[in-house]
């Protein structure tokens, strides 16, 4: 499937889940690179990397029929499912094998079970209102006689969860193909704070929407860590994606618009806007956010079109009100959820689309470049119950 799409130009894009090898070091977590990294100079396209990558033949299958694609696509899919589900092991089996216990002999739907019930919800961090709301729901469907035994009620779980997770579609930016093609550069800025794997997640994004045929701009707007850039440069490097940079302490809104300027420049689809590691209690840092949206929105309509929020799934609960600070004051029309594969808490997103209604855009489910992932709600829902 594609990973990003807003053009209509006819190409087959495939091979995007197949898997990679492990990525350098640096690509794994936050650090600052090695002081002899070279570092793309402003405004212009870094050198690509000498060796070949996956995403340098995504673009295939041309001369390949139509039950030939259609036989490839579908094995990309199973060994997408197949990796989704590895990922979300460590809450699957907090959730569904807890269940499994709760319903395990049980011979009714009593109170005291959909009590276990509940317990199970909050320890897989699904959180407070979500959990009493999908009992709620059991417990209507047991009044009306349409759950009546264990199978069935577990089904009206999983149908509760996907609703949750399909309804927050409907609000902030659930695909980048609701913006029209004549407007460009498309505008992702990318807020959250420090330790969640922005960064590495900017690399991802920019990676994987080249490879699907699109230009691709960084800016780097958080001049207020100096490893920030850095990081980001090396991305650059190994990518191809050009990096707009300045010195440390730049005005963030001032790099925003000499990037903007470029990627109108140079005709560019896309501009991926990288902000400083804000602490969401830090009204002055949020009000610069307000102010980098300004300059985006003078220079190209809608502007920023997404407004993406890193969040660990690690964090739990604390990434949900990360999460609820900063669409306040930035505007935040999705979520990326890092980490998903590495905690027993990736309920969270449940969480995030019933309490904030916002969709999960993207999500991390490992440390290879093509471990970010579009997020899937069926899928995800299937993960953690099959």
């Amino acid at each position: 499937m594609a990973f990003w799409r807003r053009k209509k130009d006819e190409f087959v894009s495939l091979g995007l889940n197949q898997a990679a090898a492990e990525p350098p070091a640096e690509f794994a977590t936050e650090t600052a690179p090695p002081a002899s990294a070279a570092l793309p100079v402003a405004g212009e396209p870094a050198e690509p990397p000498e060796t070949s990558t996956p995403w340098q033949t995504s673009v295939l299958g041309l001369d390949l029929s139509i039950e030939q694609l259609q036989a490839r696509e579908a094995a990309l899919e199973e060994e997408f499912s197949a990796r989704f589900r590895r990922a979300v092991a460590a809450t699957r089996e907090s959730l569904s094998e807890k269940i499994d216990t709760v319903f395990a002999g049980a011979k009714q739907i009593d109170a005291a079970l959909l009590d276990e019930l509940e317990e199970a919800l909050i320890a897989a961090d699904i959180g407070v209102p979500t959990t009493l709301h999908v009992p709620e729901t059991v417990r209507r469907g047991i009044s009306r006689k349409e759950i009546d035994d264990i199978e069935k009620l577990k089904q009206s779980i999983k149908t509760e969860l996907l609703s949750i997770l399909q309804a927050s579609e409907t609000h902030g930016v659930a695909s980048e193909s609701s913006v029209p093609e004549n407007i460009a550069p498309y505008v992702m800025m990318i807020v959250g704070v420090n330790g969640v794997g922005k960064t590495t997640t900017i690399g991802k994004l920019a990676q994987r929407i080249k490879a699907e045929g699109n230009d691709v701009l960084i800016c780097a707007a958080d001049t207020f860590r100096a490893a920030a850039s850095d990081q980001l440069a090396i991305w650059a490097e190994r990518t191809g994606v050009p990096l707009i940079q300045q010195k440390q302490g730049t005005d963030p809104a001032a790099v925003l618009f000499d990037s903007m300027k470029a990627a109108k420049a140079r005709g560019a689809d896309v501009l991926i806007v990288d902000t400083a590691g804000r602490l969401h209690n830090k009204s002055n840092l949020m009000a610069e956010l307000e102010k980098m949206k300004r300059v985006a929105g003078r220079e190209v309509e809608g502007a920023p079109h997404e407004t993406l929020l890193v969040v660990d799934a690690i964090t739990g609960q604390n990434g949900l009100e990360q999460a609820r600070q900063f669409l306040k004051v930035a505007g935040v029309t999705g979520i990326v959820l890092t980490k998903l594969d590495g905690t027993a808490k990736g309920g969270i997103a449940v969480a995030i689309a019933k309490e904030l209604g916002l969709p999960i855009r993207y999500a991390g489910i490992g440390e290879k470049v093509d471990d970010l992932v579009v997020f899937d709600p069926e899928q995800y829902v299937n993960s953690l119950f099959n």
